[in-house]
C-alpha cells in the first residue's frame, strides 16, 4: 500500500493535469498524447489503435494464463466548470465533470503498479482507454477494432458521488439501462390563428402525442419491468398569431429488457401514425439506438466484492439507475461488470460544481490490482451472495 501511495502522489500533478485541459469525444488528442507519454515512460507496451483518439496497450504474458481488460472513458462534457478547485478546466464549456479524468488516471497508476509485478503476473491485462463514452458509443468503436479477441472478462468502474470516498458500490445483473433517442414530426397546413378551421393545428397534434407517449408505459409495459418515456425537446411556430405548419419533438426511451426497448418503439411508432391520421396531416417518426443496458456478470461481480472486502474496504449494494453508460457494449461481447466507487461529491455529476475526492485513489487503484492478481490466480467464485 505505501508503494501504491507513492506513486498516487507522483500521479497526482497528471490527475490535475487532466482535469485542466478536459476534451470533448473524439477530440480528445492530447488526453490521449499524454496518456502514452506516461505508458512510455514506464515501460508498458502500446498496442496498434486504429482509431484517432483513444490509447490500447497491455501488461504480462510472460506466462501462460488468461486474458482480461481494464477500461477507462477519457472524455469530457460541455459544461463550464464553476467547481472552485485550483485545478479547474481552463478552456470554457469543457469540463470533466463525470470523472473520466479520475478513471483514466486511476487505470494509468493501476498500469504502472502491474508493470512492476509483470514477472509475476499468471495471464495479461488489456488496458483501454477509451474515448467517447458520452456520445458516438466509443465503445461500440473500441469493439469494431477487435481489440477484445481473446478476453475472457472486462471490468470497469465509476466515480459515485453519493458514497463517501473509497466505498465500492455494485450490483450483479440490471445496473444502468438502456438508452434510446427519438423525433417525432408532424407537417400539415398553415394558417391564420383565427381561422383553425382552414389550417391544420400540428401545435395540438404535438400535445397529443405528449399526452399518449407518457401513457406507453403505464398502459402497455408490465409495473415489474422498468421503462421511462421522457420528451425533452419541442418546436413549432416563429410567433403568436399564426399556426405552424410544422413541429418537432425529441426524447428519450430508457428500458432494460430488450423486449421493453422494442414494444416502446413500435407503440411511438403507432401512436405517431394515429394521431397524425386523426389531424389530417402527415407524422415521421425516428429513433436512434443507444447504448444497451449495462446488465453485470453474477460471477465477476461477486469477485469484485470478495476482492473488496479482503482489501478492507467497505462493500455497499447499488441501485439500478434508468441512467446509460456504453461499458454496456463490451457486455455484449464478453462477460463484465462494472461497479462504483465512492469520491464524496457535493454535487452530482454533469454539475458545473462537481468534484471527486482523490483519496478515493487509495481504494480504487488497490481494488483494480487486486481484482487482477484475484482473477489470474484463483478464476471465478460461484458464491451465492455479494455481501455475506
Amino acid at each position: 500500500m505505501t508503494q501504491i501511495k507513492e506513486t498516487l502522489q507522483t500521479l497526482e500533478p497528471l490527475f490535475q493535469w487532466f482535469h485542466r485541459h478536459p476534451e470533448l469525444a473524439l477530440s480528445e488528442f492530447e488526453t490521449t498524447k499524454k496518456i502514452k507519454q506516461v505508458l512510455t515512460k514506464h515501460a508498458i507496451e502500446l498496442l496498434p489503435n486504429p482509431l484517432d483518439t483513444g490509447v490500447f496497450a497491455k501488461i504480462g504474458g510472460k506466462h501462460d494464463g488468461p486474458l482480461i481488460a481494464l477500461r477507462a472513458d477519457i472524455d469530457a462534457l460541455p459544461i463550464n466548470e464553476e467547481s472552485g478547485l485550483p485545478y479547474s478546466s481552463e478552456y470554457p464549456n469543457r469540463m470533466h465533470a463525470c470523472g473520466h479524468d479520475f478513471h483514466l488516471t486511476n487505470l494509468l497508476a493501476t498500469a504502472i503498479e502491474l508493470k512492476k509485478i509483470e514477472d509475476e503476473l499468471n495471464g495479461t491485462v488489456l488496458l483501454i482507454f477509451q474515448p467517447a463514452e458520452e456520445v458516438d458509443h466509443g465503445a461500440d468503436k473500441v469493439v469494431q477494432t477487435g481489440i477484445l479477441e481473446g478476453v475472457e472478462a472486462i471490468f470497469g468502474l465509476h466515480v459515485n458521488t453519493e458514497l463517501r470516498a473509497g466505498v465500492v458500490g455494485i450490483k450483479e445483473g440490471n445496473l444502468n439501462a438502456a438508452v434510446d433517442r427519438f423525433f417525432v414530426s408532424f407537417t400539415g397546413k398553415g394558417g391564420h390563428a383565427a381561422h383553425p378551421e382552414d389550417a391544420n393545428d400540428v401545435i395540438v397534434a404535438t400535445g397529443q402525442l405528449i399526452g399518449a407517449a407518457q401513457s406507453i408505459v403505464s398502459r402497455n409495459i408490465s409495473p415489474f419491468e422498468p421503462g421511462v418515456v421522457s420528451i425533452t425537446h419541442i418546436e413549432a411556430g416563429k410567433t403568436w398569431n399564426v399556426l405552424p405548419s410544422t413541429s418537432l419533438l425529441e426524447g428519450t426511451v430508457r428500458s432494460y429488457a430488450p423486449s421493453v426497448r422494442g414494444q416502446i418503439k413500435a407503440r411511438l411508432q403507432e401512436v405517431t401514425r394515429g394521431i397524425a391520421a386523426t389531424n389530417g396531416i402527415s407524422g415521421a417518426f425516428k429513433w436512434v439506438d443507444g447504448a444497451p443496458a449495462v446488465v453485470n456478470d453474477r460471477r465477476l461481480t461477486k469477485l469484485v466484492a470478495s476482492v473488496a472486502k479482503e482489501q478492507n474496504f467497505d462493500v455497499v449494494p447499488l441501485n439500478p439507475s434508468m441512467g446509460g453508460e456504453d461499458f454496456s457494449s463490451y457486455q455484449q461481447v464478453i462477460p463484465g461488470t462494472f461497479f462504483n466507487v465512492g469520491v464524496s461529491s457535493d454535487y452530482p455529476v454533469h454539475n458545473s460544481k462537481f468534484k471527486a475526492d482523490p483519496k478515493a485513489f487509495e481504494t480504487s487503484v488497490p481494488l483494480f490490482i487486486a481484482l487482477v492478481k484475484a482473477y489470474f490466480e484463483r478464476g471465478l467464485s460461484d458464491g451465492e451472495t455479494l455481501l455475506s
